[in-house]
């Protein structure tokens, strides 16, 4: 047992054993000599006490000091190992939450063989749905996005410093040659676009890095040359910053910690801030916003300014609004799809708004078709199919749901990819129509621009095949919700008639 957990198991002991006997912080003081401070500490496993100061706790707790030091806990603490044992405790970051796992343990405290069972239904739970420790990292980071709007200040001024220090112009875009440049001079890399080319198996990574003397990043040749600019920035961007836990592969094969996906994801930030200056941006943005009219090929000439891919731009548009134009229920949606099947993998989602919006951890059910993300899909596979496609297609809509009126204008991208051949993706950036968004954005009622009803998935959804052609699955769980208010409604009226009885 690490020592962190034995500080925990101590405290813990000490806070139960001290609650059984009525006693006060202030009164565990007074019969041992120790100060408040000191004994909060040893109670939330900050500090373990030396062994004469562990005697007066004991005597003070009316108990042995055998029984207070050891590891054994008896039944009514029992909960307590599937809490220090799970790998939710150990490997959840909670001081990025501002909470150590000693104020965890002191939630728990009052009621130990709740919070067990509590941890080891959300164990069952991550079983029964294949659920590996690395989706609770990723849940979390998205958490983290969150409870910053997806916006790191930081990050964003250490990117413009950089700029500065290379005494670039901010002008778009930056091009790869130029990051390759300070990666090989300053950091000493050798950028080798070749190797991969022999590794059939690892055609599908966009990147390797290589922990050699010298550092090797290994690059897909068969990238645009905005994505090998975005790698090469995302490299700059771990040793800029510091960052000591990093990916070896673009995309994850193996997930280590925590650490690992935050620096990631924040040498990816970097990466980013440097190909999309704020400054520029949010000028570009706000005189596209005041434009009449709905305007796709204003919006692609906008980012082919940047030189930037769709995923890019519209998760860096997720960045930046929610900053500096206040539209922070939004969201973002990634979708992959082999070209003309009816399978639709959701590969990243951002949801910042209250509405739910499909989700990452599926059920095996069917996304809604109407959702602009898919259909768009659907269209650029006819395309290819005519030969007649362009590299990426965009449309608008209004996307409002049925159950809640939540309305959502959605923005949706779609493009085959480099690396997987017959594959496409599209990219969605959705934004609440509240009032906020009618202010800000002037085209939010364009007649052009179509109002589609949409839920989550097929299984969700009360419309019937007559209202929805798109429909591909029956309304199994709608019918089981509607199932279940009638019976309680049923039930409900059947008790009042007793009620009436004289």
């Amino acid at each position: 047992m690490d020592g962190d957990n034995v500080r925990l198991i101590l405290g813990f002991k000490v806070k139960q054993y001290r609650l059984k006997q009525g006693l006060s912080l202030k009164q565990l003081a007074a019969r041992t000599g120790l100060s408040i401070s000191f004994l909060s500490e040893i109670e939330k496993g900050k500090k373990y006490p030396k062994p004469e100061k562990i005697v007066l706790l004991a005597r003070a707790l009316g108990i042995s000091f055998d029984e207070l030091v050891s590891m054994k806990m008896g039944e009514e603490l029992d909960s307590l190992n599937a809490v220090l044992n799970s790998s939710l405790l150990k490997e959840f970051p909670f001081h990025f939450f501002g909470i150590a796992p000693g104020d965890f343990l002191d939630l728990i405290t009052s009621s130990p063989q709740k919070a067990g069972a509590f941890i080891r239904t959300i164990l069952e739970i991550g079983k029964a749905y294949d659920m590996h420790v690395e989706h609770f990292y990723f849940a979390t980071l998205r958490s983290y996005q969150k409870l910053h709007n997806n916006y790191f200040e930081e990050i964003e001024v250490a990117a413009e410093r950089f700029v500065r220090e290379q005494k670039w112009d901010m002008n778009p875009p930056i091009k790869k040659e130029r990051f390759q440049k300070i990666l090989e001079a300053d950091y000493g890399y050798v950028i080798d676009e070749q190797t991969l080319n022999q590794y059939p198996e690892l055609q599908k990574f966009r990147s390797v890095w290589v922990d050699s003397k010298p550092p090797r990043l290994l690059v897909n040749e068969k990238l645009l040359a905005s994505q090998k600019a975005f790698i090469l920035g995302r490299e700059i961007g771990y040793n800029y910053l510091g960052l000591k836990e990093r990916a070896i592969t673009s995309s994850w094969l193996k997930v280590r910690s925590f650490e690992q996906v935050l620096d990631n994801f924040k040498a990816s930030y970097f990466a980013g801030a440097l190909m999309i200056n704020r400054d520029l941006l949010y000028e570009d943005i706000s005189k596209f916003f005041q434009n009449q009219s709905w305007d796709g090929e204003a919006f692609l000439a906008m980012m082919r300014r940047y030189d930037a891919t769709p995923e890019m731009f519209l998760y860096r548009l997720s960045q930046i609004i929610p900053r500096f134009f206040g539209l922070k229920e939004i969201f973002y949606l990634r979708f992959n799809n082999a070209a003309g099947s009816q399978k639709y993998r959701l590969t990243k989602e951002l949801n910042m708004s209250r509405v739910n919006v499909p989700y990452g951890i599926g059920l095996n059910e069917h996304y809604c078709r109407r959702w602009l993300s898919i259909s768009l899909l659907n269209r650029l596979a006819e395309q290819q199919k005519q030969r007649n496609a362009k590299f990426t297609i965009i449309a608008a809509q209004r996307s409002k749901f049925i159950e809640s009126d939540a309305e959502f204008f959605t923005i949706t991208l779609a493009r085959p990819l480099a690396l997987i051949e017959g594959t496409n993706s599209s990219m969605s950036i959705g934004f609440l129509m509240n009032d906020d968004f009618k202010q800000r954005v002037r085209f939010w009622n364009d007649p052009k621009v179509p109002t589609v009803r949409v839920n989550e998935t097929c299984e969700r959804c009360g419309l019937n095949r007559s209202e929805c052609s798109e429909r591909v699955a029956p309304p199994e769980i709608y019918q089981q919700v509607q199932t279940q208010k009638v019976r309680e409604k049923v039930l409900e009226e059947m008790l009042k008639n007793f009620d009436a009885i004289p």
